[in-house]
């Protein structure tokens, strides 16, 4: 991003009466400055960028979000790859079909309640 973002308490303040009554003067502000906090009753309500800030910073987002896929994907991949190398082992068959023998019967001992049940 080329525009570097303030911090908000840095930003030139206009309160909102004069937006609404000297706009020109805001938008000049605002293209020579790159943004402009908006106040009303001495409290930031919002920011005023320039359509080309604008379209930086949500070129931006687009970007983190890009990335951020490519990395639940590949993460997911991965994932996927690392079961079918189990499915393909010699064995699996084998351990499929004694997991599906085995269901619902009890291998070593029954399941002690505690001494409180």
């Amino acid at each position: 991003m080329t525009a570097l973002l303030r911090d908000l308490d840095e930003l030139p303040q206009q309160n909102s009466t004069n937006v609404k009554n000297r706009w020109g003067d805001v938008v000049r502000q605002v293209q020579q400055e790159g943004s402009v906090a908006i106040t009303n009753h001495a409290t930031v309500e919002m920011v005023l960028i320039t359509a080309n800030t604008y379209r930086e910073l949500t070129a931006f987002m687009e970007e983190i979000k890009e990335r951020e896929r490519k990395v639940r994907l590949d993460d997911l991949e991965r994932r996927f790859d690392e079961r079918l190398a189990i499915l393909q082992q010699p064995d699996a068959r084998d351990r499929l079909d004694a997991m599906f023998a085995s269901r619902g019967k009890f291998k070593k001992q029954r399941p002690i309640a505690g001494d409180t049940y």
